[in-house]
């Protein structure tokens, strides 16, 4: 592998950038990093066949989230009749549920439980912050066959008949990715330079209410990054 061809790059749906490359430029990429989308993954597939494709860790655990915060809304409405309201014991809780299990208090926990006890009768909020906390856990373990078994057993457990059906689809999105991430321990790659990356760029955008000249458009994103290329901004002629 040479150095200067980094091991995993982000791509985009159109993936013309990456075939327009050096010579042996595919060869050398190993793997890649990318959401939970068909599109990213067909692309990745179709241009780079022999990279290992890794979702991203923050996806997985944003959809395990989603699927929490839709249960603890949906109990509340079956409970109370309503959307959370400011006493409402599930309502309070949501910002805790959200949160890593390590990082909560003793008091923070304690409170947790409380109001999940007063809010959950079913169980089936506790059940999804057990499943989000779990899938932590998977990101968490050193040894790659461990988190393998560990996803697994995951991925059974949510896609029991008994389960909320909102933990049943995180089941069945974790069986149809489950290679794609348990690749996460071969290689511990992430696409969020690339997130940032397009972050920062539509910020820009957004920051100049659109930009019908490419150039200006480009010389304000380097500029706003903070380390532009003025050997190359000098070149640039704006018209």
């Amino acid at each position: 592998m040479v150095s200067s061809i980094p091991p995993w790059w982000g791509l985009d749906s159109h993936g013309g950038w990456i075939s327009s490359g050096g010579p042996g430029q595919k060869e050398r990429i190993e793997y890649g990093a990318l959401d939970m989308s068909a599109t990213y993954a067909a692309v990745y597939s179709v241009v780079l066949p022999k990279a290992a494709q890794v979702v991203d860790p923050f996806h997985v655990i944003s959809l395990a989230n989603r699927a929490l915060d839709a249960i603890r809304r949906r109990v509340q409405i079956e409970e109370l009749g309503h959307r959370g309201r400011r006493d409402d014991p599930l309502y309070r809780a949501r910002r805790l549920l959200l949160m890593g299990e390590e990082k909560l208090s003793p008091e923070a926990a304690e409170r947790l439980a409380s109001l999940l006890a007063l809010g959950d009768p079913g169980a089936e909020v506790a059940i999804a912050y057990r499943v989000k906390e779990r899938l932590r856990d998977f990101y968490r373990c050193a040894d790659p066959d461990e988190a393998e078994a560990m996803l697994l057993e995951l991925e059974h457990h949510c896609t029991k008949k008994a389960m909320p059906p909102e933990i049943r689809r995180l089941g069945r999105t974790i069986k149809n990715w489950f290679a794609k991430i348990v690749n996460f321990h071969l290689a511990r790659v992430s696409n969020g330079p690339t997130e940032a990356l397009n972050n920062l760029i539509k910020r820009i955008k957004r920051i100049g209410f659109g930009f019908r000249n490419f150039e200006n458009y480009r010389i304000r994103a380097l500029l706003y990054a903070g380390k532009p290329n003025w050997r190359v901004l000098g070149s640039i002629v704006v018209r």
